[in-house]
């Protein structure tokens, strides 16, 4: 889980505190733990700063701050302000912009060169898949593998993701795919054929921002009429 730590303080003297961050991040270089950190002034009081820092963890956060090199540039810090620094440790439990991150990721793998790489970076275990085109969902991590190497050697393909829109815990991404049929997909031996379609995907996340459930939607019957096995359908 992300975790973030706010720091507050009171300084006069900000051009000295804003060196102090830069000699902080020189003397920690490579072994600094922190992934992002950004300084706000407050608008109605010049002397009131918070920065922000964001960790992959708590566990990683303290390691960080157990470094020598943090503890002398925090005693520098407390020398520089007004009153005494404070600290709020935040375990982040909703991150829109990481939901919408990993979903775009996985289309990403699924699509990706080569031997098909793990899913459980961003698929929970016990992940849940909800296609139409599938008699069944597909539950788990091997039979969501399954799934796509289906897909993957009757095409190489590729996504472009249009919109996302997340919400809460879901993200919604409106995609298209193109793909040139080079293996059997549902007994259709290979044609060489560029085909496409556009579909829409939900995804769900859990706190961490791994996936546990997924629903579908994609013009498959658009996609055999491209490929000559369903009649009256019109290729794009």
């Amino acid at each position: 889980m992300t975790f973030v730590q706010i720091i507050d303080c009171k300084t006069s003297r900000f051009d000295d505190l804003n060196r102090l961050m830069d000699k902080w991040v020189e003397s920690t270089k490579g072994k600094r733990t922190a992934t992002h950190s950004v300084i706000g002034k407050d608008r109605s009081d010049a002397t009131h700063l918070v920065e922000i820092v964001e960790f992959p963890s708590y566990e990683v956060a303290m390691t960080n701050s157990q470094l020598p090199e943090t503890d002398r540039i925090f005693r520098e810090m407390v020398a520089l302000c007004d009153e005494m620094p404070t600290f709020t440790d935040l375990d982040i439990i909703r991150d829109e912009q990481l939901y919408k991150s990993n979903a775009r990721h996985l289309f990403e793998l699924m699509a990706s060169e080569g031997e098909l790489p793990p899913l459980d970076e961003v698929l929970a275990e016990g992940y849940h898949d909800h296609d139409p085109t599938n008699a069944q969902d597909v539950i788990g991590m091997d039979a969501v593998r399954r799934e796509v190497e289906m897909w993957r050697g009757g095409f190489d393909f590729a996504f472009t993701v249009n919109d996302q829109i997340a919400e809460g815990d879901r993200v919604c991404t409106r995609w298209t795919w193109i793909g040139t049929h080079t293996g059997d997909f549902m007994g259709l031996q290979p044609t060489g054929m560029k085909v496409s379609m556009t579909g829409t995907t939900i995804h769900q996340f859990r706190t961490d921002g791994k996936i546990t459930e997924g629903w579908w939607q994609y013009d498959l019957l658009g996609l055999m009429g491209q490929l000559g096995a369903v009649e009256g359908v019109d290729s794009p």
